[in-house]
């Protein structure tokens, strides 16, 4: 294999187990928390690529989520562990990351969800309609 042809791994798994704090009257965790957990595993994917929000910043580039899409297809329950998988599919004009939450032990799925980020150019406050180099070298991928 040429380098070229070496796709780095755009993805990133975690582990939670929410927290009493997040459950609805109903006794499950109430749906607005479900975006909070999919912060906290784009946090963590790019963490991994050390450019979360702090490195952004410092780069000259804020991300702002543009558009967010949430499928929910089964509640989590109290006690329940849940992995949720994030992975960049979209980095040339905009960060796009779609994620699956599932049960732990099971594997049964219990959300699908994207959202869509842009750079905006932190001393204009424009937005950058091509991704700037530095995501691309964060990423670890050639320009094509």
């Amino acid at each position: 294999m040429q380098k070229n042809d070496l796709k780095p791994d755009l993805s990133h798994e975690m582990e939670l187990l929410p927290g009493f704090h997040d459950l609805d009257p109903m006794d499950i965790v109430w749906h607005g928390n479900y975006v909070k957990y999919l912060e906290l595993a784009r946090c963590a994917l790019l963490a991994k690529f050390n450019y979360d929000y702090p490195q952004m910043r410092a780069s000259g580039y804020m991300w702002p989520v543009v558009d967010m899409r949430i499928k929910y297809v089964r509640p989590i329950n109290y006690g329940q562990r849940i992995t949720i998988r994030a992975e960049i599919t979209e980095w040339e004009n905009r960060l796009k990351i779609e994620y699956m939450m599932r049960d732990t032990v099971s594997g049964a799925k219990i959300n699908k969800a994207s959202t869509i980020q842009v750079a905006v150019e932190v001393s204009s406050g424009e937005m950058q309609y091509v991704s700037p180099a530095v995501l691309w070298q964060r990423l670890g991928i050639e320009p094509a």
